[in-house]
């Protein structure tokens, strides 16, 4: 297999190189943010830029990075566009830049919103220019420019602006391309059209000529273009060479072609169209298809077009085509080319009288259509409207093979999607792990297109959905197995032995060698399939490793996946291997296969079954697994074998590779995703065309939905009658009851209609008087204050409440969540997303205790931090349920896995049981009620309720007489029973309060029968998997889950009959698109309908979004768009929560721009904690320029593992300045934009501070990727580059970063490369507003009662670099050491008198002293400022390509694990050794300089 070309890295330029560019020379003359003195614009400049920087260097990236980078498309270009100046370099020059933000993935649209009045001439002169001759004005490059850009904006069509040009392209007028023949065809199809297309006419004839003609042209346009497209292929030869220009332009189209067929609104009308001309044929017939290299790519993106075009769905409907639909189809197509045959071709007699069974074939249809003349066939095409009639005694223009193909390839027989589908192996081979075209490396620049669907904002059905989400999962796995193939192969280092085997040269932890491989079973086929129902195979390995490694392997579960490798080196024992030089051919790798582990064997060759034995002893160290192979891949690879001769695969294999099991569970996702499309996706009909991306986007709002709730009861939501009242501005608020102090919470409120203003031009015609008394009756709450009634007389009856006062967009996103239908929150940084998330799950609970929801979230943390929310509120626990690993984590005893709540159940039966006895003994009823839940039912039934009723007849209000409060107590039964309860339980004061105390008491004892009733089961259940089985089925009500447990169990889950009717999402920014609509379809639909009534999404699509590791995934496909994202662009209405409590107002104000209307909570302004400022530093938050330590800013030891010694160094030290000050080390967390910086920070830590008891660690080390969704108070952050913005030019990682601190932030940053950067300057503007070096008042101790924002009394201290600040914090040190010494000193020598206990005075003595030793060792190991000499070593480190990699806390970081830096030694920097304790530790120690 050919080895794929190691792409090579763009470098960004540097800050030096950026301002000696010429580029860089013009910003700052013409348009320059920063520059007050501008020249006046000039087109010249934009030629002169055109034609030096952007033709002369071939388009280069680079060159346009810089162009964009520095504001050209904003305040140049398009700020002075209009037709007069308008020009080919003009044009040009603003498509490399729309082209550019998409491939850095920033908003490109939004310079044209701002000024849209030239934009329609703009896109004119784009079509006119698309279309000009190849040798022409434009060159093929510059139409391959402009081909992108229309894609862009085909792809943008949720932009206004650009979809009011776009659709002038793409509509019904557009069929005047076609052929009249073919025309009268699709107009006969589709009556309603005709209609249309009379009008269309009509409408043409009143035009003006000038203004028909341009409208012709746009009609005209993508046929032209498919023309224009055909001649450039047709001009690309067989094997002479062929400019790279021709190939591009090719694969750019046809992307472009891709896209408009994957799109419902462009594929309606255009692929009419692209059918009328055949482009599909003359690309499989053309030369570059057949060309080996140049066409690889060119042919993958074929066959997606092929896929597209026959994609199963109606387009003018829009509805998905069944298998029977399809076939039906297929069939008329094959029966009207017979008729056509039978009543116009003699020769075709015998073709038009078979079945179509017979013909349907590719081999039939040569066969029958093989032999006829190129005329024939043209005649045969133009029968069907393929082709234009031919004239009489004319011949055709076409050759035969075009003819032939053409009428072949539309009438032959199709595989159905979901056949292909099953028939596709799930695990990826060597041929799809190594192809650059599908899975590229992490060097894509974003440049070439890709054979790869894209998630955009539409798709075409929700097979199409399911599919593209399907193809992107398994590539993005593939693209992790593929590194830790290369990872543990090149350590296994295989090299060819003397004999010409393999021999491994060095070993891995996660791959071992294969001693022997047999295939033990080959199951039949079932019915009407040709694969295998079940294969199998045994693999022996030899494990003679360590106890732990051994231990690892021998833990290999069901259903665990592997690999199967096979590796046939040509390199001699003892070559070194490059990781820079392609793998495949370094290692020989020839094969790879994936398992799935059944089991180990045991020593008579049987499964070991998991189960709670335990596993036998086995002696040796050789093992064997059973393993299950790929039916599928096994029947390709036989096929493969038997008719071509090829190699039996399963033969070769000699290495067996596992992977760590949180990243191996693809396979499951896979066939979930598979099973989903076999099945009837049931989507509940107001979500369909919502999911799909079509129709009204507020149509799943409660407010539009036909089954909105008129009364709700709000339960504990409001505190008072002021915050209900304050929660509804603009309506009138009527309470039923008129004494103020009955009203009081809780509420329930009803409105015969709540409207809110809804975007629809129907209904208007009413008269003004009608539509006033409706809008005042709309704004009208009705509200009635309820009592809960009393649960009995002990403390632990009452309820528990709800303390949180909610704003009015809180209370608005909670009545949402309890209305039926979709609801949207955006909940920006400390708005209280999780408190909003937990009230709507407790409201729905209370006001429809029939139902059951689900509660999905990203990760096991924030279900953590709901489940902790939820138990605080008024919930009964044995109604809640946590599914998967994370409940472990949890802050609480309690254990609420499904084993978990079955030992609560159990556990709770029995105190249940006791109670029941305690009961019966006070009543003195004999027997044993208290042995069964049964027998205490029966115990409840005969003697609690005759006891009961007899009591209330006694003491019921008796018509005419005046009830006596006494007999309440006089003659109640349980005064036996309640006597441990606080006491008196009857007040005496009146008799509804005593009525209410004694049905209290009575509501306390029903509810002890009634959960005996509901755990009754338990007692049937024998084991304790049907016992969580039925828990997880009918008693929980709450039940949580993360999303990926949901895709990963959803088999398990609908075959148990599992049943829910809402779901809430939390963190549904940050969940991938499908792993979001797995959990809607984890049960089966009842009588065709889904049951499903509510669906929450709580989010924040400003915030980072789902981690993808592959840059091409993620930018090329956009598969970092989460569903809550792609809902928000497509328009669906969402609550927008618009008031934080986290962070100072003045913190807040760096991010708040991002959102609408973003303000502070009251508390922001009033708690102490927010007004005073931060003891010893100037500002709140302050950007700290750090300039090149030693001549060195960034350095990148491995790809994309940046580092900057100089911002890592100075982080440490203001974070030893602050603990030094008092603060304590774990209110301070340190954040970073990159793993590398994260590394390295925690290694400059565990030297200088780490183990001191004056400073300590801080709170975490990590990146500000890994660090969403937490917070600290005080936040120090390093943002490494120096040479270019890199990744925190994404806004939503730019907010994450800025709203993590709650009183504090500190950035460390090269100022003159952020400051300039377009998409950041809301932000950067105003923290370079303060001054750029640290503001530190040193004699300021923490914690100050100085205000923020006060002049401080003390003396403030402006420190310039890095140095001086470790040279101050190692003084300040000093310092502290030697007061502290002097301190004891004193301490040690009082009289004894002074003390009082001697034995306390002697152990506080052994203490100081060592305390005092230990400190006075670490002061002795610090070096002095002048006598260090500064010297700079290259920062290597375990390479990680992005930051959004598993971070590994210090703590977990091994020796073989953590990154050998070597930390430079900076002048006065406080190094604190650590005691060595490994010989690691030992040789990094720094030493000690006299």
């Amino acid at each position: 297999m050919a080895a794929p070309a190691q792409p090579k890295k763009i470098v960004a330029p540097t800050v030096s190189q950026i301002n000696a560019e010429f580029v860089t020379q013009l910003a700052c003359k013409y348009w320059a943010p920063h520059i007050k003195k501008k020249s006046p614009f000039d087109i010249k400049v934009i030629e002169e830029i055109y034609e030096k920087e952007i033709v002369q260097s071939r388009f280069a990236i680079r060159k346009i990075m810089l162009l964009e980078f520095s504001q050209y498309l904003e305040n140049y270009l398009w700020m002075n566009y209009s037709p007069e100046v308008s020009s080919k370099a003009y044009l040009m020059s603003i498509c490399c830049m729309v082209n550019e933000k998409f491939r850095e993935n920033v908003p490109a649209w939004e310079t044209f919103k701002k000024k849209p009045d030239h934009f329609p001439f703009f896109f004119k002169c784009i079509l006119k220019a698309a279309l000009a001759e190849n040798d022409g004005e434009f060159s093929l490059h510059e139409q391959t420019v402009l081909l992108l850009f229309l894609d862009h904006c085909f792809n943008s069509l949720e932009v206004d602006l650009i979809r009011s040009q776009v659709q002038q392209l793409i509509s019904l007028p557009m069929w005047m391309g076609l052929q009249p023949a073919r025309l009268e065809l699709e107009l006969k199809k589709t009556p309603k059209l005709r209609k249309f297309w009379n009008l269309i006419k009509k409408n043409d004839e009143k035009m003006d000529p000038e203004a028909r003609e341009q409208a012709y042209q746009e009609r005209r346009f993508l046929s032209q273009l498919i023309q224009k497209f055909i001649s450039v292929l047709k001009s690309v030869p067989l094997s002479e060479p062929v400019t790279m220009d021709k190939v591009h332009y090719c694969e750019r189209f046809i992307e472009l072609v891709i896209d408009l067929e994957a799109l419902l609104p462009t594929r309606r009308w255009f692929n009419t169209i692209l059918d009328d001309s055949h482009l599909l044929v003359h690309c499989y017939l053309s030369n570059l298809v057949h060309r080996e290299e140049d066409g690889h790519l060119f042919s993958q993106l074929l066959d997606m077009l092929k896929f597209y075009t026959g994609f199963e769905i109606n387009d003018q409907t829009g509805n998905a085509l069944t298998e029977n639909e399809m076939t039906t189809i297929h069939y008329d197509r094959i029966t009207s080319l017979q008729r056509a045959a039978f009543a116009h071709f003699p020769e075709l007699y015998d073709f038009a009288l078979s079945n179509v069974a017979e013909v349907d074939t590719r081999e039939s249809l040569v066969k029958f259509f093989g032999p006829l003349s190129s005329n024939t066939l043209h005649q045969v095409a133009s029968y069907l409207c393929l082709l234009p009639t031919l004239p009489k005694n004319e011949d055709t223009t076409f050759d035969k093979e075009f003819l032939l193909e053409l009428l072949v390839s539309r009438h032959e027989r199709r595989i159905s999607q979901i056949q292909q589908l099953n028939q596709m192996p799930l695990y990826p081979t060597e041929k799809i792990i190594w192809d650059e075209n599908i899975v590229p490396t992490e060097y894509y620049s974003g440049e070439g297109c890709l054979a790869l669907p894209k998630l955009n904002l539409q798709f075409l059905t929700l097979h199409d959905y399911l599919l593209r989400n399907f193809n992107l999962f398994r590539l993005e796995s593939t693209y992790e197995i593929r590194q830790d193939i290369e990872d543990s192969v090149s350590r296994m280092k295989p090299w060819q032995s003397e004999y010409g085997g393999v021999v491994f040269g060095g070993w891995a932890r996660m791959a071992q060698p294969i001693v022997a491989f047999t295939v033990v079973e080959v199951a039949k086929p079932n019915i009407g399939e040709n694969w295998p129902t079940r294969v199998r195979a045994d693999v022996t390995i030899n494990l003679n490793v360590r106890d732990h490694i051994k231990d690892e392997w021998e833990g290999l579960r069901k259903h665990d996946v592997c690999f199967l490798i096979t590796v046939r080196p040509t390199k001699p024992y003892g070559t070194k291997f490059d990781r820079r030089r392609p793998f495949i051919e370094q290692v020989g790798l020839v094969y790879v296969r994936g398992c799935e582990i059944q089991g180990m064997l045991d020593d008579k060759g049987r499964v070991i079954e998991d189960g709670p034995e335990p596993r036998p002893n086995l002696r040796g160290e050789s093992r064997t697994f059973r393993v299950f192979l790929d039916p599928n891949q096994y029947q390709q690879d036989m096929t493969n074998t038997i008719q071509n001769g090829a190699e039996d695969v399963y033969e070769t294999f000699n290495i067996i590779m596992r992977r760590k099991p949180k990243e191996n569970n693809f396979k499951a996702v896979l066939e979930t995703i598979r099973n989903l499309m076999n099945t009837d996706c049931v989507v509940p009909d107001w979500l369909h065309d919502i999911i799909l991306g079509y129709g009204d986007p507020s149509s799943a709002h409660y407010s539009k939905m036909p089954n909105q709730i008129a009364t709700l009861d709000f339960n504990d939501t409001f505190l008072s009658i002021e915050h209900l009242k304050a929660s509804f501005p603009g309506h009138n608020v009527k309470v039923t009851v008129d004494d103020p102090a009955l009203q009081i919470p809780p509420f329930r409120f009803w409105s015969c209609r709540i409207t809110f203003p809804v975007r629809s031009g129907k209904g208007k015609k009413r008269k003004d008087a009608d539509e006033d008394e409706d809008t005042e009756e709309a704004k009208t709450l009705i509200v009635e204050p309820h009592v809960i009634p009393n649960r009995g007389p002990y403390p632990y009856n009452q309820p528990k409440r709800n303390t949180i006062q909610f704003t009015h967009t809180q209370i608005e996103a909670i009545r949402a969540g309890m209305q039926p239908g979709l609801t949207m929150v955006v909940g920006p940084p400390g708005t209280g997303k999780t408190d909003v998330a937990v009230q709507i799950i407790s409201n729905i609970y209370h006001n429809f205790p029939e139902q059951r929801t689900l509660i999905v979230t990203h990760s096991n943390q924030a279900l953590n931090q709901l489940f902790e929310k939820i138990m605080a509120l008024d919930i009964d626990e044995r109604h809640l349920l946590r599914l998967g690993h994370g409940e472990e984590e949890l802050e609480t005893e309690k254990d609420f896995s499904r084993y978990g709540r079955v030992n609560y159940v159990l556990a709770r039966r029995i105190e249940l049981l006791e109670e029941v006895k305690r009961l019966q003994k006070s009543l003195g009823v004999p027997g044993d009620a208290s042995y069964t839940c049964e027998t205490a039912g029966y115990f409840f039934l005969y003697q609690v309720m005759s006891r009961w009723e007899e009591y209330i007849s006694k003491v019921k209000n008796k018509g005419s007489t005046l009830p006596d409060v006494m007999e309440i107590s006089t003659f109640f039964p349980f005064h036996e029973y309640f006597a441990n309860a606080p006491q008196p339980i009857f007040k005496g004061r009146s008799y509804e309060e005593d009525m209410e105390i004694a049905e209290g008491c009575f509501r306390h004892i029903k509810k002890i029968f009634t959960q005996l009733e509901e755990f009754r089961a338990s007692e049937l259940l024998r084991s304790g998997l049907d016992r969580s089985k039925y828990l997880l089925v009918k008693e929980a009500k709450i039940i949580a889950m993360t999303c990926t447990h949901a895709a990963l169990k959803r088999h398990d889950l609908v075959k148990l009959g599992f049943k829910y009717d809402n779901i809430l999402m939390e963190e549904a920014a940050q969940i991938l698109e499908i792993e979001t609509f797995i959990p809607l379809l984890l049960q089966n639909p009842q009588d065709g309908f889904s049951r499903l009534k509510r669906w929450i999404m709580i989010g924040d699509h400003h915030q980072l979004p789902p981690v993808i590791k592959n840059m091409a995934f993620q930018k090329y496909s956009n598969m970092e768009q989460s569903l809550f994202t792609r809902f928000v662009r497509v328009g669906v209405p969402t609550v927008d929560l618009d008031a934080q409590g986290r962070a100072r107002a003045s913190l807040c104000n760096l991010y708040n721009w991002r959102y609408k209307n973003l303000g502070n909570l009251p508390h922001v302004q009033l708690l102490p904690e927010f007004s005073t400022a931060n003891a010893g530093l100037l500002y709140d938050f302050q950007l700290i320029n750090v300039e090149d330590f030693q001549g060195v800013g960034e350095s990148e030891p491995n790809p994309y593992f940046y580092q900057n010694l100089g911002e890592a160094e100075y982080v440490v030290a203001l974070f030893m300045y602050m603990c030094l000050l008092g603060y304590p080390a774990d209110r301070i967390s340190i954040l970073t934009t990159y793993n590398g910086q994260k590394h390295l920070i925690r290694d400059i830590i565990n030297r200088r501070c780490g183990n001191n008891p004056l400073i300590g660690r801080p709170n975490k080390v990590t990146t500000v990727d890994r660090f969403q969704g937490q917070q600290n108070d005080y936040i120090l952050l390093s943002l490494v580059r120096t040479r270019a913005v890199g990744h925190l030019r994404d806004v939503r990682r730019l907010v994450v970063a800025m709203s993590r601190a709650r009183l504090g932030l500190y950035i460390f940053a090269r100022v003159s490369l952020f400051q300039n950067c377009f998409e950041l300057t809301p932000a950067f503007s105003q923290l370079t507003a303060r001054p750029l070096h640290l503001h530190i008042i040193p004699t300021e101790p923490f914690p100050t009662t100085r205000k923020n924002g006060e002049r401080p009394s003390h003396e403030v201290q402006i420190i310039k670099n890095m140095p001086q600040m470790a040279n101050f914090v190692y003084n300040m040190y000093m310092h502290l050491i030697q007061t502290t010494h002097h301190y004891h000193q004193t301490f040690l020598q009082l009289p004894p008198a002074m003390v009082e206990e001697g034995e306390e005075s002697q152990s506080q003595e052994t203490e100081l002293e060592a305390e005092e030793e230990a400190m006075l060792i670490q002061a002795d190991d610090i070096p002095s400022p002048p006598d260090v000499s500064c010297s700079q070593e290259t920062l290597a480190s375990r390479p990680d390509s992005t930051p959004n990699q598993t971070e590994t806390t210090a703590s977990q970081t091994g020796a073989n694990s953590r990154p050998e830096t070597v930390t430079a030694s900076v002048p006065g920097a406080v190094t604190i050794p650590v005691k060595a304790t490994t010989p690691q530790d030992a040789t990094s120690a720094p030493t000690k300089t006299n």
